[in-house]
């Protein structure tokens, strides 16, 4: 695990161009996928301020703040992933990000909702490329458990984000309007596209390029879409992303209105995503020895036992303030140890197609989940119990795409290759 992951160079690539070691290519992975995950948590001590500012009525319709941008950031993947087959990685990344310092400072002047939710849209759709394309690079250097193990420590990463980004949110708001944040994203942006266009060489051999075609690009869709693995596992991710979106979609409410603790939004956040950060690391350590399987599994069917007691505390009016940041802790840690292994099993038959189907199951993934998120945060009615119930059913639901694509058995470990490819 010390060595470097092995690089394919371009002939644009100049010869000094030394690749990122193995730290710095986790950091770099890491970094990339953390683009989204900032985009949203950091928005959400400032949707009342956006409300007011952009005079929105309704405390549910600041909620599309976030849904546009995860809308856009679903739809877009589709398109990023064919055409990094075809033109590899590097040039479209550094594109994306361009995108995302660009629609931050559009979001910024933005002097109405309806354009603000526009530049949130297009921030969606640049969010996507990092996404797709994080997913790609590294599934052109690993496979099987090696590439969840790279993931995990990816994810590890990654998860520090929301942790830090509300307050991040909050801190800005503290000495200047909430259109700085947006300021804030611009030079991210700026900063990580200087980054990878210095350190990053393309991954992508010249020889596995695939042509831009409409023929080649629904074989890849019809592949990814239909193959037992590719397919199961993204439904069930699809499942979890809802339970996820539902939740920051509905924890500012929950603080502000349910528990009147508007000053717990932070420590909630960074208590939530800690446990899932924790989960992640835990996974990174163990998955080669236990398996992508065995872990995922348990920790669903864990996700699933601890739903439903929050929903039956929620139900029967008894839930406080720490029981419910504590069960969705653990539910949240649950998620930690199924995320990165759902994304490497569904894509261990896709090495051909790496990014097309990077592309698909993301898409699919945010898609559906941001569709089921919203609905559960639609559904808030100034209790925990929406929330809760939508995680007991899109837990519920994931497990039986799980049963279905294994044929009924569960634990059971395909022998994957843990070397890199």
């Amino acid at each position: 695990m010390k060595h470097a992951p092995r690089m394919a160079n371009r002939a644009s690539d100049t010869p000094a161009r030394k690749a990122p070691g193995f730290a710095e290519f986790v950091a770099m992975v890491a970094s990339l996928m953390a683009m989204t995950a900032l985009a949203i948590d950091a928005m959400l001590p400032a949707l009342p301020a956006i409300g007011e500012a952009l005079d929105v009525s309704s405390d549910n319709d600041r909620q599309l703040v976030i849904g546009a941008l995860l809308i856009g950031f679903g739809l877009a993947q589709i398109v990023h992933g064919p055409l990094s087959d075809r033109f590899g990685r590097r040039l479209l990344l550094i594109g994306g990000l361009g995108l995302y310092a660009g629609s931050s400072i559009l979001a910024a002047y933005a002097q109405s909702f309806e354009l603000l939710l526009a530049a949130r849209f297009a921030q969606g759709i640049a969010v996507a490329a990092t996404r797709v394309l994080a997913v790609s690079i590294v599934r052109d250097l690993y496979v099987g458990r090696k590439m969840a193990q790279v993931m995990s420590f990816a994810m590890t990463v990654f998860m520090a984000v929301p942790v830090l980004a509300p307050l991040f949110g909050e801190i800005i708001l503290a000495f200047a309007s909430w259109r700085w944040i947006f300021g804030m994203f611009a030079l991210i942006g700026i900063s990580v596209g200087l980054w990878i266009g210095w350190r990053l060489p393309e991954t992508l051999k010249p020889e596995d390029r695939m042509p831009l075609t409409a023929s080649r690009v629904w074989h890849g869709w019809r592949h990814t879409l239909t193959e037992r693995k590719s397919l199961g596992y993204m439904a069930a991710s699809a499942l979890l992303s809802g339970a996820l979106f539902g939740f920051i979609n509905s924890i500012q409410q929950i603080m502000f209105d349910t528990f009147q603790r508007p000053n717990m939004l932070v420590p909630a956040f960074a208590m939530i995503a800690g446990a899932m950060s924790a989960a992640s690391l835990l996974n990174s350590r163990i998955v080669l020895r236990l398996g992508t399987r065995l872990v995922s599994h348990s920790a669903l069917i864990v996700f699933i036992a601890l739903a439903a007691i929050a929903a039956l505390t929620a139900w029967s009016g008894s839930s406080s303030l720490w029981l419910f940041l504590g069960l969705l802790s653990l539910n949240m840690g649950a998620f930690g140890l199924c995320g990165a292994n759902f994304s490497a099993m569904a894509m261990e038959e896709m090495g051909a197609i790496a990014g097309t189907a990077s592309s698909v199951q993301g898409a699919v993934g945010v898609f559906f989940g941001a569709i089921v998120g919203g609905g559960i945060g639609q559904m808030y009615d100034g209790s925990t119990l929406p929330l809760t119930l939508g995680f007991l059913v899109c837990g519920s639901l994931a497990l039986g795409c799980i049963l279905i694509t294994e044929k009924g058995r569960l634990f059971a470990e395909d022998d994957l290759a843990a070397e890199p490819v």
